[in-house]
């Protein structure tokens, strides 16, 4: 930790209110993000989609469970890994514990990733998680959202990912897609963010962004390295 300034506590309020100043600016610009988010145009869902997860087969209507409203979490985890993905594991260690509060806000909530479900299954018990996780193993989805690689893509060495082609990402990346259905049962693809827009999921990195060090991850490898699954930590 470098050498921090030290001032009297009269010095530090006044340092403190300029800074809630600048902190309830970003307040009032997220909420005006958040509304234009809210009037993006949205996109009829045509394609029929299955997935299997504890209810067995279920199409992408099913997620809905009476529901208006559906988040999909893109969960990375490849159908010849071993474990999910770390990264994947860190946000959904936050999510499950909220997840049933969505319910009542008329909002679905749901993981998708690509392994089998029996995968998906036995992984969710090893971690303790709850919410419902489901596998589109067979179906286009992972790709028609951007989260996994098409074969295509993998032989050219170029992948669409976060709305721009970029080099190949390895397979999965993660997402978040979300998805309305009206009473007449249409579905539409209303919003979708990855890469850096998933940070504002993570309340784990928000509290981390408050205390003196940060995140803490430079000199790192990449950034995430220092991460590992919740039951990992205590073998290091």
């Amino acid at each position: 930790m470098p050498k921090h300034a030290v001032v009297s506590e009269s010095q530090w309020i006044e340092a403190r209110k300029r800074l809630l100043a600048k902190e309830k600016e970003l307040t009032r610009l997220r909420d005006e993000l958040s509304r234009e988010r809210r009037e993006l145009p949205w996109v009829r869902v045509e394609k029929q989609y299955v997935f299997e997860g504890p209810n067995g087969k279920e199409t992408l209507a099913d997620l809905f469970n009476g529901h208006h409203q559906l988040i999909v979490q893109h969960f990375m985890f490849d159908p010849s890994w071993d474990a999910a993905c770390k990264s994947c594991s860190f946000w959904a260690d936050g999510y499950n514990g909220f997840f049933v509060h969505l319910e009542q806000r008329d909002l679905a909530f749901v993981a998708v990733s690509l392994a089998p479900y029996d995968k998906l299954a036995a992984f969710a018990r090893r971690m303790g998680w709850k919410f419902k996780w489901v596998s589109s193993l067979g179906s286009d989805f992972n790709r028609d959202y951007q989260v996994s690689e098409t074969p295509e893509e993998k032989s050219a060495g170029q992948a669409y990912y976060n709305y721009s082609i970029g080099g190949p990402f390895g397979g999965e990346r993660p997402g978040i897609s979300v998805f309305y259905r009206d009473d007449e049962g249409s579905i539409f693809h209303t919003y979708s963010c990855y890469a850096r827009g998933l940070d504002m999921m993570n309340a784990a990195y928000h509290y981390l962004d408050l205390a003196p060090k940060g995140r803490d991850e430079e000199g790192l490898p990449y950034g995430m390295a220092w991460l590992r699954l919740h039951d990992e930590y205590a073998a290091r």
